[in-house]
Parts: C-alpha cells; sequence; structure tokens
C-alpha cells in the first residue's frame, strides 16, 4: 500500500465498518457538482475542478497524491463550518470532501475512541453516550464536524469541569506531503517517545488546514490506563439542568445592562478555579440588537451535589442591583442527549445562516467600563447589529500549560463571539462593516484587536477572522498569527516545516512554514 508504509491493518481498518463508498471524483459536468460546493456560511461558494468524496485513509492517500502530482490546489472539507474562505477560496481546484468519514468506535489495540474527520458532535454524542455512556468536552452545535473542531482546540458545556477536548487526545492520523510531492498517511501520539510527536502536538490547538489531513482521531483520558472503555472518558451526564433570565429592551438603560454584564464579568472572575463546585456550571451572556434581547443562561449536569441552588445563585448574582426585573426566569431539567443533541443553527440550509462573519476574543477578566458603554450603544440604538455572545471559560481548562498544547490560552474565564448574520448578498457590505466597526470600538485601547495583557488574551483560531491580519482592522502592531497562537507559533511553524514543506495545505490564515 503505497504511501502508507508503517501504519498496521488495525490502523487502517480496525473498528471500522465494512461498508464504504468507493472513491468517488465529482465534476462540474455532473448533476452532484452543484450540491457539494458550499459550506454553512453561503458567502462563500466554492468552484474546485473537482471534488473527491473519500471515506478511507487509502483513499485520501491517493486524492492528495493525485492533486499534487497535477499542481493542483487542494483543499479540505470535514463538516463544513469554516467561518472564513479557507475551503472555498477562488484559487481552490480540488476539493475533499470527508463528510462521509463518520465511524466512531472503540479501538482495541490503542484502548482509545476511534473518531473519523467527517463525524458530526451530534453524531459523535449519540455514539459515545449509547455504547458506552461516556462523552467529550466538544461544543454545542451538533452538526460541526471533528475534523476541524478539535484540531482547532474546541471546547463546550463540559470543558469548565472537564478541560478542552484536545487534553484528550490520544493519538492522531494524518495525511502528510513529504518534499518530494510523496503523500502519506502517519500516526502521530502524544508518547514521549513517538518521533512524529511534534505532528500529534500541532493538532491539539494549531487548526485545521495547515499540516495534512487528518483521517483519524484517537481520544482518551490521560494518564487512565483502565481495560474498561466507560472509564477511558468522561461520563456523560443523565440529566442537564438549564436556567436562563431573558430582558427585552423596555425600560433597559445603560447602567442596568452595564451592572448584568459587569456582574457576569465578575462570577466568572471569583469562580473559575479548577475542581471547584462553580466550574461545573457553563454560563453565557446574549446580547442582540433592539429587535431581540439580553439573555444570561446557565447549564450544569443536574446530579452534580446542589445542581439546582447552583444555578439559582448564579442567576440571581448576574441579577443583583439591576434594578429592572427579567421578562422571563426559570429552569428545567431534560435528558442530556436531548439536550447535546438538539439541533442548532448550523445546517448550510438553514436560511437563518446562509450569510455570516464572525470575530472573537478570550478573556482574562470581565469586560471593562469603558467596553460594556460601546457594546451598550451599538446593541441598544439599531435594530440589526452583531449578536454579542460570551461564554464561561476557564476551570479545568486552566490547569494545562500554555505550551503543553498548541492551545496557548490557559488563564482566560470567558470567550466572546461577535457575530454577524443575514440572507442577502445585497446586504454583504453594510453588515460586515457594521461588525467591523463594533468589534474596532470594544477593542480600541489595543489597537482594534484583543491583544494578550490585562484584560484580554488573544482570540480562538476555530471562530477565524481574516481582518486580524489585515492592518486596516489590526492597528496593534501585534501579528495575527500572536493572537491567536502566543508563544506557540514558531513550533507550530517547525512542524510545518517538516511535514508540509511544500506549503500544500494553506489558507488566508494557516501556519507559515518556518524559514
Amino acid at each position: 500500500m503505497e504511501g502508507l508504509a508503517g501504519l498496521t491493518a488495525a490502523d487502517l481498518f480496525g473498528g471500522a465498518r465494512a461498508g464504504r463508498l468507493p472513491a468517488t471524483v465529482i465534476t462540474p459536468e455532473d448533476p452532484r457538482y452543484e450540491s457539494m460546493l458550499r459550506g454553512m456560511n453561503h458567502r462563500f461558494v466554492a468552484r474546485p475542478d473537482y471534488v473527491r468524496v473519500t471515506s478511507t485513509t487509502e483513499q485520501v492517500v491517493a486524492a492528495v497524491g493525485e492533486a499534487v502530482a497535477a499542481g493542483k490546489r487542494v483543499t479540505v472539507r470535514s463538516g463544513g463550518h469554516c467561518f472564513e474562505d479557507f475551503t472555498a477560496s477562488p484559487d481552490v481546484e480540488v476539493l475533499l470532501d470527508m463528510s462521509e468519514m463518520t465511524d466512531v468506535y472503540f479501538d482495541e489495540e490503542r484502548r482509545a475512541f476511534a473518531i473519523e474527520p467527517g463525524a458530526t458532535l451530534g453524531h459523535v454524542y449519540r455514539a459515545l453516550f449509547k455504547g458506552w455512556g461516556v462523552t467529550i468536552p466538544a461544543g454545542e452545535c451538533t452538526e460541526v464536524g471533528v475534523g476541524g473542531h478539535l484540531a482547532g482546540g474546541g471546547y463546550g458545556p463540559l470543558s469548565r469541569r472537564y478541560g478542552s477536548i484536545v487534553d484528550y487526545l490520544h493519538a492522531v492520523e494524518v495525511v502528510v506531503v513529504d518534499e518530494d510531492g510523496t503523500a502519506r498517511a502517519v500516526v502521530a501520539t502524544g508518547d514521549p517517545g513517538d518521533p512524529n510527536r511534534d505532528l500529534w502536538w500541532a493538532h491539539t490547538g494549531g487548526g485545521g488546514g495547515n499540516f495534512g489531513v487528518v483521517t483519524r482521531y484517537w481520544l482518551r483520558t490521560p494518564g487512565v490506563t483502565s481495560d474498561d472503555p466507560a472509564l477511558l472518558l468522561p461520563r456523560a451526564p443523565g440529566r442537564w439542568r438549564v436556567g436562563f433570565m431573558m430582558w427585552t429592551w423596555d425600560g433597559m438603560t445603560e447602567e442596568a445592562f452595564a451592572k448584568i454584564l459587569r456582574n457576569f464579568g465578575t462570577w466568572y472572575e471569583r469562580n473559575s478555579a479548577p475542581g471547584s463546585a462553580e466550574a461545573n456550571l457553563f454560563g453565557f451572556f446574549e446580547g442582540l440588537g433592539r429587535t431581540g434581547h439580553v439573555m444570561v443562561g446557565a447549564s450544569v449536569d443536574d446530579d452534580v451535589p446542589g445542581a439546582e441552588e447552583l444555578v439559582t445563585g448564579y442567576l440571581d448574582a448576574i441579577a443583583e442591583g439591576v434594578g429592572l426585573e427579567p421578562a422571563h426566569r426559570g429552569q428545567q431539567v431534560q435528558p442530556w442527549l436531548y439536550s447535546a443533541s438538539y439541533p442548532g443553527h448550523g445546517d448550510p440550509g438553514n436560511e437563518h445562516t446562509r450569510r455570516l462573519k464572525i470575530k472573537a476574543g478570550y478573556l482574562r477578566k470581565g469586560y471593562t467600563d469603558r467596553q460594556i458603554s460601546v457594546i451598550y450603544r451599538y446593541l441598544s440604538t439599531q435594530d440589526y447589529v452583531p449578536a454579542v455572545i460570551v461564554v464561561g471559560y476557564g476551570g479545568q481548562v486552566n490547569t494545562v500549560a500554555p505550551h503543553e498544547t498548541a492551545v496557548a490560552q490557559r488563564d482566560s474565564i470567558l470567550k466572546a463571539v461577535y457575530l454577524s448574520v443575514w440572507g442577502n448578498e445585497a446586504e454583504d457590505e453594510a453588515q460586515i462593516a457594521r461588525l467591523r466597526e463594533f468589534y474596532r470600538e470594544v477593542y480600541a485601547d489595543t489597537g482594534g484587536v484583543p491583544v494578550p495583557g490585562e484584560v484580554s488574551d488573544g482570540s480562538y483560531i476555530n471562530y477565524p477572522d481574516a481582518d486580524l491580519a489585515d492592518p486596516e482592522w489590526n492597528t496593534s502592531g501585534v501579528p495575527w498569527h500572536t493572537l491567536y497562537y502566543k508563544d506557540n507559533y514558531p513550533r507550530l511553524q517547525a512542524v510545518k516545516k517538516r511535514y508540509d514543506p511544500l506549503n500544500v495545505f494553506r489558507h488566508a490564515l494557516s501556519v507559515r512554514p518556518a524559514d
């Protein structure tokens, strides 16, 4: 098997389903072609020479080798949830579609759970829960593919309790391209003696589309050696408690708004210690324009002792001193699998997510008063403005040193998202301009971007924003790669040079090879 040297039969086939799609090539003349071009963000539509639908590692090796030999620009899509044009830029000539590689199984040989990159988070949650009663601390959007989510340092409602998903990465199988253009599959593990360990490390938050094509991940809790698969990943909750408070804009003064958002940040400043009872709780703040609302939510495993009191105390702390009663407040408990598998708004066909732009930032503490004032002014004076969503972070995530994985932000307590969503192409320019101005004002003290410092700690590569590499919108003098990777970038560059010396896998924010 050319290009697969060093891999065992178990690596290639162990545990995977026998029925696989044949290697498929879809060209512009094929009636299937138009259905293969769009991901979630319809601002970007690929027009490749052909789409290769792959379902095995062997097929990926062949597809990559063929594209490289022909001198064609190749890119990879698993779940299709990239917010920028990384998989649909105008120069893309070959699109590898990984969405049929969806197996989730326990690999007896590696004593770890194998997950293929096309599996969506919802599929992974269901398979792990039904098969073994376990889960992973990954994201809420169930249609997101594991391929990019994990490589970019994914997180979710269980991360304050269990850490980042990358903290469970045991091994990764990647199709890379050597200096002579040969495509081959490599299995890299976190074992200290593994000669490919740096390739493993690069996939613990280094971002997708940088080093090769991921064809499989293996996950397990580090340091656990049990023979029982049910003990090799975190136990999944049985029931999930959610609580919320929602205010309309009627009567929402700047003082009331500031109190809500300030209380929100203060709670996380005081309650993000790893292993604390409060670290079990995941919460969020959501601010929409005047046609929307201001909402604070919380969720927790209902089997955690005092779960109801924990949520109540959280909501009380944020409502304290606001002086405006929420229009709605409540709690409910539902089966965890229902909560984890409930479809989000990420379906590529969903009218409400056809076109979007996103920006982000880590927070080491709550927003400053000036930032809160900016956010209030934008949200309270316009009907159609970017949404602001701030989610709880920290807890167990912050027990890992910044250099141990490629996720460098290991002392933040919040993660902020600034998002515009619209449906009409004619609105593109206005919507993007509005979001850019908003973001620039929020971070006006640091050159329009979240420069690592006392309050901010850079941005999150899974919410990519090409503006961070544009000096018109980033006037901080701090390069985009420092905002995403901080001091880990030189090591990522070294990995890039070793495993992708021809820079086959690239995009607007891809890691550049070391000189």
